[in-house]
């Protein structure tokens, strides 16, 4: 990828670092990175704080919401693409945010349920349980071949991870 950079899409499952990824990339990258946590509306924050995993229909339209965003309908004129952290862990999410980005990538990290686990048991999260995480491992469905990414192996340290994804996206 040459040029201006397509919007990405920083998944995975919670807890995999995409919030600290997307920024350290955004910094990187002089895009602006946006955190889909901050456009759940509150009854999903409620829902998953009460340990109850989303619904498809719940998931919808915050997915249209970050899809407007990748697609720069709030950039103010920016006309950079954005970079959004969102689980995008089945196909049809990533279907649908590619319905309004076409050209968005998405950027993968990769770690072990253990690995992850322990990261999640060390921090805490505004609505997020740590019970979540094998219902969003047991969602999760492989990037196919269509879909353009790149993958990031979390046990890498955090500097070197970004670095690797920012040469893997130029």
């Amino acid at each position: 990828m040459s040029g201006q950079l397509p919007p990405l899409v920083i998944m995975g499952v919670s807890g995999c670092g995409k919030s600290t990824v997307g920024a350290l990339l955004g910094q990187g990258l002089c895009m602006p990175f946006l955190d889909g946590d901050d456009f759940h509306p509150a009854s999903n924050k409620q829902k998953m704080a009460a340990g109850v995993p989303l619904t498809d229909t719940d998931r919808e339209p915050w997915l249209a919401r970050l899809g407007e965003l990748l697609a720069g309908k709030d950039d103010g004129g920016a006309g950079v693409p954005p970079i959004v952290a969102c689980s995008a862990l089945k196909r049809r999410y990533r279907d649908l945010l590619r319905s309004y980005a076409p050209d968005v990538v998405f950027v993968h990290l990769t770690g072990t349920a253990a690995t992850i686990g322990a990261r999640m048991d060390a921090r805490s999260h505004e609505f997020m349980p740590r019970a979540l995480l094998d219902s969003q491992f047991a969602a999760l469905e492989d990037l196919e071949a269509d879909e353009a990414h790149v993958l990031g192996d979390i046990t890498q340290p955090l500097d070197l991870l970004v670095e690797s994804l920012q040469l893997k996206l130029s």
